[in-house]
């Protein structure tokens, strides 16, 4: 997700200022991703001048003012395109796989590396489900989305190490081709 967009969905709701819409993203999202007050700020920043979103004015606040922004009729259908729009996940070669072809290239031990990922996902998963347990409905949602991700990643974990002869000699041989 991006912060752009998510800043524009929460102001969709109503205007606010930057101190606002990062306690109302971290009420939201902050479970699953972390949003800086520096992020908010230039975000809000770029949107203005992008035309998606228009400060609309001044409140005051502990210390110095706070500007309201709104979200823009630009702002509006850009939000709904991005909100419909299908995606593919990834784009780039995740870094669990990477490390994987990388230490398989560099003749590394790779079941070292996937051991030492399956514990700290196992560890992750028993947080999720204490937290799940725990929380309210969007913990819960959010615990479960992590968890479904950790479980694809497990089992991808156990296909990488029951692969691993073959793909250390494709690696090897695609290694060993480029360099000559």
């Amino acid at each position: 997700m991006t912060v752009p967009m998510a800043l524009l969905a929460l102001l969709d709701g109503a205007p606010a200022h930057g101190f606002a819409l990062k306690r109302r993203y971290d009420g939201l999202l902050g479970q699953a991703s972390e949003l800086r007050y520096g992020q908010v700020y230039s975000t809000l920043a770029r949107l203005e001048r992008d035309g998606l979103a228009d400060g609309v004015g001044i409140e005051p606040g502990e210390g110095a003012d706070r500007k309201v922004y709104a979200i823009t009729e630009s702002g509006v259908a850009e939000l709904d395109r991005w909100l419909q729009e299908p995606f593919l996940p990834g784009g780039r070669p995740a870094e669990l796989f990477t490390r994987v072809i990388l230490a398989l290239a560099s003749g590394r031990p790779v079941e070292a590396i996937l051991d030492a990922q399956r514990v700290v996902y196992l560890s992750r998963m028993r947080q999720l489900t204490a937290t799940r347990n725990a929380g309210d409905a969007i913990d819960r949602l959010a615990a479960d989305f992590e968890i479904a991700h950790l479980e694809a990643d497990m089992s991808w974990i156990e296909l990488a190490g029951a692969r691993l002869t073959d793909l250390r000699a494709e690696v090897a041989s695609t290694v060993g081709a480029r360099d000559e």
